[in-house]
């Protein structure tokens, strides 16, 4: 196959691991725009297997579809992406990924205390949630957010 004709879905999926329905499903949330060759078949750009495997590892770093929409809306739709406009990617979501990095050593560091979560349900909390405080920093699990028991 040429590559101005494209790749098919099937070629696409087993290019990413994703199911042709995930693709699909993909195209319908506005991630890929596929074209139609004259037989009516969606056809995908190489550079798609990008932008997918993209969209995997940034779902698996908590991103949701529209930011994840709105990140890729910077790439250009008529070209190949260039490593640049990469890098313009990788500089917009550098600070998001270092502040889910911050809240995963939390969570991992405090998993067995006191999340600040205001059950007091662990004796430990007594100590570090005393009289759920954490409640005046407003609601959910304030010192993992990044609160400190100190203030």
């Amino acid at each position: 196959m040429a590559v101005s004709e494209g790749l098919a879905i099937g070629a696409l999926a087993r290019r990413t691991g994703l199911a042709v329905s995930a693709i699909r499903y993909y195209e319908a949330q506005g991630l890929i725009a596929p074209w139609r060759n004259a037989g009516g078949q969606r056809r995908y750009q190489r550079a798609d297997i990008r932008r997918l495997s993209f969209i995997m590892i940034a779902q698996q770093f908590g991103l949701t579809l529209p930011e994840i929409r709105d990140v890729l809306s910077g790439l250009p739709g008529s070209r190949t992406p260039t490593p640049q406009d990469w890098r313009k990617i990788s500089v917009r979501l550098r600070a998001r990924l270092d502040q889910r990095i911050a809240t995963l050593t939390r969570l991992r560091d405090n998993l067995d205390g006191c999340i600040g979560c205001g059950c007091l349900s662990l004796p430990k909390c007594a100590l570090y949630n005393p009289d759920d405080r954490a409640k005046s920093h407003g609601s959910g699990p304030r010192y993992l957010m990044g609160d400190s028991p100190d203030t």
